[in-house]
């Protein structure tokens, strides 16, 4: 049996609901609502995580950092309390932002330098750096 015309254009003629601005903010205050009863349930009852952590207690004995900070982590180890009257890590954390730096702008430097002792420069400074890295992150494994 089929549908005379005119009810086909009553069923499309029916006014429903426009998505902006009509759904859009009916379903905004729908997640609104959502996040007030979340946030008021972690507020009145929130999670406990642990023991609280002392910020003035020193590090267990052992502890060290992941493996790609580890190298940073020994050399600052090895760096005395004071050099020239500055604290030593300060010093030590300073000289990896300069080196970082210097890394960072190796291009505009390398540009810079004679055109045959590039190759060696480039390659004598990558060496000594790699060969830092892992002596540092050795003593820290496997040094004392």
């Amino acid at each position: 049996m089929s549908v005379p015309k005119s009810q086909e254009d009553v069923a499309a003629k029916q006014p429903g609901i426009k998505f902006f601005p009509n759904y859009f903010l009916r379903e905004l205050m729908g997640w609104a609502v959502a996040l007030a009863v979340l946030a008021a349930l972690a507020s009145l009852f929130p999670w406990e995580l642990g023991k609280e952590a002392d910020p003035f207690a020193p590090a267990p004995a052992g502890i060290k950092p992941e493996w790609y900070f580890l190298f940073m982590f020994q050399t600052l180890k090895y760096l005395p309390a004071s050099i020239a009257g500055i604290e030593g890590e300060l010093v030590g954390l300073f000289g990896f932002a300069i080196a970082g730096l210097l890394w960072f702008f190796w291009p505009v430097v390398d540009k810079k330098l004679p055109e045959g002792s590039r190759h060696t420069i480039n390659i004598a400074a990558g060496v000594v750096a790699l060969a830092f890295i892992a002596l540092m992150s050795y003593l820290g494994y496997f040094g004392s």
